[in-house]
């Protein structure tokens, strides 16, 4: 499992929201200036989070984004799925897609089992409420980015 750019690039985007979760909604251009990511590359994201409403819009002057729900409300594991799709090392190891003519007689099946558990109990066990206090205790309490 690799994760792409993309997928990269979102989960900074979301970071930055919830640093900045005070109701009021945030420009591409500024989330773009302080993570140093295209602001053409971020409405590429954004409007994939905004259709899934994993954020919510508004135009205008006074036009942005925030998030939909509270940042203990968002695991890494929905925001990088969303993205990237599945995260497991191979397709047979995903739910709906079991449809390996060895699989049940496949040994090394269990291996790939083992690697998506894993990753899964990563992801799915990270928010982004623990993300913005991981930021927190690495810049110091006043610093937001």
């Amino acid at each position: 499992m690799k994760i792409s750019t993309k997928g990269r690039y979102a989960l900074r985007l979301m970071l930055d929201l919830a640093l900045h979760n005070t109701g009021e909604f945030i420009t591409i251009k500024s989330i773009s200036q302080r993570q140093g990511i295209s602001d053409k590359y971020l409405e590429q994201i954004i409007t994939q989070l905004s259709k899934s409403g994993y954020v919510k819009s508004t135009r205008g002057s006074q036009g942005g984004y925030r998030l939909s729900r509270d940042p203990k409300d968002y695991t890494v594991g929905s925001i990088l799925k969303l993205i990237e799709g599945s995260l497991a090392p191979v397709s047979c190891v995903v739910e709906d897609e079991k449809e390996c003519e060895r699989y049940g007689e496949c040994a090394t099946y269990f291996v790939y089992e083992k690697i998506n558990e894993a990753v899964d109990n990563v992801v799915e066990h990270i928010t982004l409420e623990d993300l913005v206090e991981r930021h927190n205790a690495l810049m110091g309490n006043d610093y937001i980015i």
